[in-house]
């Protein structure tokens, strides 16, 4: 459904993009991450954590933050939950005592290697109505419009 509102062409144009990259990406959700929890007992957040960490090796609550667009508070939050269910360690940097290192525990390291392959086989099947070339394109528009909105 196009937008109601009655600004200039150029908003009207600017907010039904907007509304249809919204409601697309909440339909990729729905499809997507739902087995999370049902299979693997994984938030979004969890799943996002321990996937950096096992691509990336140790990381800092900092880059976690950076890597999987959340919060300081959310990420807190979420590595605690992951230590308390014995999927990541918090160790403190060799070099500089003040910052702790999340790193993923074999339990951990089980469940995402578990968990990722299942993930990635189901966005890729949600994707399947897109043409490789239109999931090509349609990643250049969105590291597009990633890269010139990212904060400085």
């Amino acid at each position: 459904m196009p937008t109601k509102y009655k600004g200039t062409s150029r908003e009207v144009l600017a907010l039904d993009t907007f509304i249809k990259l919204a409601r697309c990406f909440a339909s990729v959700q729905a499809q997507v991450l739902p087995h999370l929890q049902r299979d693997f007992g994984l938030t979004e957040s969890q799943f996002a954590v321990l996937e950096a960490v096992l691509h990336l090796g140790p990381l800092s609550p900092g880059h976690l933050c950076q890597k999987i667009l959340r919060s300081g508070s959310n990420v807190t939050t979420v590595v605690d939950n992951l230590e308390r269910d014995g999927l990541v360690t918090r160790e403190r940097h060799e070099t500089d005592r003040r910052i702790q290192m999340v790193s993923l525990t074999e339990h951990g390291r089980t469940v995402i290697t578990g968990a990722l392959p299942a993930h990635v086989a189901r966005i890729a099947e949600a994707l399947t109505v897109l043409s490789n070339d239109e999931q090509l394109v349609l990643g250049r528009i969105c590291r597009k419009l990633g890269i010139a909105l990212a904060p400085a």
